[in-house]
């Protein structure tokens, strides 16, 4: 393979004179000449009919053509080195846009900015027309792509494994408040940051049957014959570091029918069976998430975790052979980390290609599996914990189910002998949950086959261990690891907040990025009255630049002086979105009650998609809007306060957002939020958080000191006490004349017309069950944003805990992370690479 550009013919004369590669060379004339060249020659225009999208590609492939030389050389580095490389399956990826990323990266920002002024164009606009790749829809996939980012950036061999969604979740739209989804076509013009990989093409199997038969040799196989072959094709993109020559790779897999084709059929008159396969192979990656509220929906869904762990695996077992005898050091070279229980399938289906495919007896498989294995949870819920029907999976994965039944009875068996005494410890290890419709469990597959489980914040670990897998943390306490989550500081402050960074690098250096705890060297300029102006003013004009996009895109007016009061993230209940929608309300009633009652202006933000499938989210947005609707029309509210929901929210659009917020809240139920990363970007741009003591806020709080966090409800643990002691809602509705006030507006019509049926399922939802007790944490929410709206007043003493936010937050960068799973759970070295220079 090519490692470095092919050389020019030397048509230089003077041999003092320098030549640059056109593909690879920075200086400022060379790449005008490349822009010029891919604008001409790619997308067949020249400067006087070149659309802003036609300077985008232009400017897209003369970056990817720097990438790309750094890209090969990692890669063959990688396969020289025979490196152990870590591989990171997951089925979200939400990268966000690439062009500015890789401009930061290689250093070419300011020079691709003057290249294109030449052209007359702003390449801020040019970054604004690249879509928001469709791979991710929350944390799950944020997290995901900061981890790539900080493995690129700290030299680690990796690549990340995923699916090539054509169509992404959907994009959000409002429509009379409500949310309404359309497909999200980000790849209707192509993508020039990926490169198909065909000849890497493998063939992935579903349904069918299997056959057992002995071998020569005596020995017990089974082979399993699929009823129908999906191919997988696989699309590269390379993932840089920042200002390192690594660039790793995120592999992602499109699916294509085997045949695409029936000529037969075709040449009968059946149209439709002719194009039958394609169309059914190719939905396996059309969209992501399909609403699994159907029996189609849900075999999709598991068909496309089946695919993409499926492709990943014997990829894997490719890249290796091709450099070792055998498969008996594969966890040695291999080191694969289960994103959540969406590929926890790995476990079966790597012990699959083991046995079946490549004659490994069963316990030398079963070792190389577990040694390879780490899991990492995401969630608390039990309800959230994926469980697939046996009978789904049978149908789908016959050979797979077989290989879980044995699976769970050795293990079940070890189990029996290590604990005689414990009748109940069995079923609730078993893999196979049993009583009523039997289902697998996939949460403790990827247990029983991981020799890592980890956590992705203090308390959820430990809570990990005292409940949702304590059978697990009894059996295996070595397993379990905390590594509480990071993000990367690169996006979320370099990229979008890039005046932010100017200061900060201009006080303690530019080194800061690659290390965030240096970030505290910032504390000393506390006092300076010029540094806190500065860091005002930026603040300022982060609150204008979104207040205009409101403006723009939403038709409403905000005053860039209130509260920028934000809270967004993935819309669900026990998120409590509506648990701000109650103090909206109070704060409302307030006003009326005393139209000239004294109130810090505040504009309350809200964005986040639902389910398509989850009415009480999506009704939670209606209450948004229909609150927004009333309020900010409200001539005795004046302006004061200004609710406003805005919709698709992105990777790009979270730039904006994170920048511009006053205050980040915060405020799931204690003890269901895992972690929380949107707490982690707020912080670090200056915004104060609001919340309880759930997930990262308990580490984020001890970070930035108690004093510069407004702290308020219930503990876990008196979560727990009050729901086992019989928690009862209409207490609390009873005896509190506020929040009965609030309640009853929503109750009697207030904010839909009249009609008092629209927000019944919200109102009888917190009066009767309540089940995330919004009732229970309601007061002391309200007090708590009483003491925000005081401390505000004091815009001094408010900019010295913004600075205090941005400086404490070392902890929670992604590179942290990655460093510790990299010593503790994966067993990878970085691998420095070094770029051959340009020579004739």
């Amino acid at each position: 393979m090519q490692t470095q550009p092919p050389k020019q013919q030397d048509i230089s004369i003077n041999s003092n004179i320098k030549i640059e590669d056109d593909r690879t060379g920075m200086s400022l004339e060379t790449l005008k000449r490349a822009f010029q060249d891919n604008l001409f020659y790619l997308q067949g225009k020249d400067s006087s009919n070149a659309t802003l999208r036609d300077y985008y590609y232009a400017l897209a492939y003369t970056v990817r053509d720097r990438l790309l030389h750094r890209f090969i050389k990692t890669s063959r580095t990688y396969q020289e080195q025979d490196v152990k490389v870590v591989s990171y399956l997951s089925a979200e990826f939400l990268m966000g846009r690439h062009l500015a990323n890789n401009l930061l990266s290689l250093e070419m920002y300011d020079k691709m900015s003057q290249v294109v002024k030449d052209f007359d164009v702003d390449i801020e606009d040019l970054i604004e027309e690249e879509p928001d790749p469709g791979l991710g829809n929350g944390g799950l996939g944020r997290l995901a792509a900061c981890f790539l980012d900080s493995l690129a950036n700290l030299e680690m061999p990796a690549i990340g494994y995923g699916i090539r969604y054509e169509f992404g979740i959907f994009r959000q739209v409002l429509r009379d408040g409500w949310q309404g989804e359309v497909p999200d076509n980000w790849l209707m013009y192509g993508n020039p940051w990926e490169i198909a990989r065909p000849e890497d093409t493998v063939e992935v199997g579903l349904g069918g049957h299997t056959e057992a038969h002995h071998d020569e040799n005596g020995d017990y196989r089974v082979c399993w014959i699929p009823e129908r072959k999906v191919k997988a094709i696989p699309y590269d993109t390379p993932v840089p570091g920042y200002k390192t020559n690594t660039a790793n790779s995120l592999r992602l897999w499109k699916a294509e029918a085997s045949q695409e084709f029936n000529f037969e059929a075709f040449n009968a008159g059946n149209y439709d069976r002719a194009v039958a396969e394609k169309m059914s192979s190719e939905t396996i990656s059309k969209v992501l998430y399909p609403n699994d509220n159907t029996p189609q929906g849900k075999e999709l869904r598991l068909a496309q975790q089946y695919f993409f762990v499926a492709a990943s695996l014997q990829d894997l077992i490719r890249i290796h052979l091709h450099k070792h005898p055998s498969l008996d050091n594969f966890c040695e070279k291999s080191a694969i980390q289960l994103n959540d229980t969406h590929p926890a399938v790995a476990v079966a289906e790597l012990m699959r290609l083991l046995i079946d495919e490549h004659d490994i007896y069963w316990d030398k498989a079963w070792d190389i599996t577990q040694k390879t294995l780490a899991y990492t949870n995401h969630t608390l819920m039990p309800e959230a914990l994926e469980r697939w029907s046996v009978s789904l999976f049978g149908k789908l994965l016959p050979r797979h189910l077989e290989i879980i039944y044995e699976l769970n009875h050795r293990f079940l068996e070890n189990v029996r002998v290590w604990f005689p005494d414990d009748d109940n410890l069995a079923s609730q290890l078993s893999i196979i949950e049993e009583g009523g419709e039997k289902k697998v469990r996939m949460a403790n597959l990827a247990c029983v086959g991981s020799h890592a489980i980890n956590g992705v914040a203090a308390l959820h670990t430990s809570l990990l261990k005292k409940d949702t897998l304590k059978h697990f943390a009894k059996l295996w306490p070595e397993k379990f690891f905390n590594k509480t989550n990071g993000v990367t500081p690169r996006r979320w402050i370099l990229m979008s907040n890039p005046k932010l960074a100017k200061l900060v690098t201009e006080k303690i250096g530019e080194d800061w990025l690659k290390d965030l705890d240096q970030m505290r060297g910032i504390e000393k300029y506390i006092d300076d009255p010029e540094f806190r102006q500065r860091w005002l003013a930026i603040k300022q004009e982060n609150k204008a630049h979104l207040a205009a996009y409101i403006k723009k895109t939403r038709n409403i007016d905000v005053d860039v002086n209130s509260i920028f009061d934000v809270q967004v993230k993935r819309i669900h209940e026990y998120k409590r979105q509506h648990l701000a929608v109650l103090g909206i309300i109070n704060l409302y009633n307030r006003i009326k009650q005393n139209p000239n009652t004294e109130v810090v202006p505040r504009t309350f933000i809200f964005g986040g998609k639902a389910a398509p499938g989850y009415f009480m989210a999506k009704l939670v947005i209606k209450l948004i809007n229909s609150v927004a609707e009333v309020v900010n029309s409200d001539p005795d509210v004046k302006g004061r306060i200004k609710v406003v929901f805005l919709p698709n929210f992105s990777v790009s659009l979270g730039q904006k957002i994170y920048p511009a917020a006053d205050l980040s809240e915060q405020v799931s139920t204690a003890g269901k939020e895992a972690s929380g990363t949107g707490n982690m970007k707020f912080a670090m741009n200056g915004a104060l958080t609001i919340g309880t003591l759930d997930g990262a806020n308990i580490e984020i709080r001890e970070e930035a000191g108690a004093e510069n966090f407004f702290l308020f409800g219930l503990t876990a643990e008196e979560v727990y006490a009050k729901k086992s002691e019989g928690y009862d809602p209409m207490e609390y509705y009873q005896h509190n004349p506020e929040l009965r006030n609030v309640i009853n507006r929503i109750a009697k019509g207030h904010f839909s017309y009249g009609d008092e049926k629209l927000f019944k399922p919200i109102v009888d939802s917190l009066l009767y069950q309540d089940p995330y007790m919004l009732l229970a944490d309601y007061q002391e929410y309200v007090d708590c944003q009483d003491r925000v709206s005081e401390a505000y007043q004091d815009r001094e003493k408010w900019t010295k805990m913004s600075i205090i936010n941005s400086a404490r937050m070392g902890k929670f960068s992604s590179d942290r992370t990655i460093r510790e799973y990299c010593k503790e759970i994966w067993g990878v070295e970085p691998m420095k690479i070094e770029i051959d220079a340009y020579s004739q």
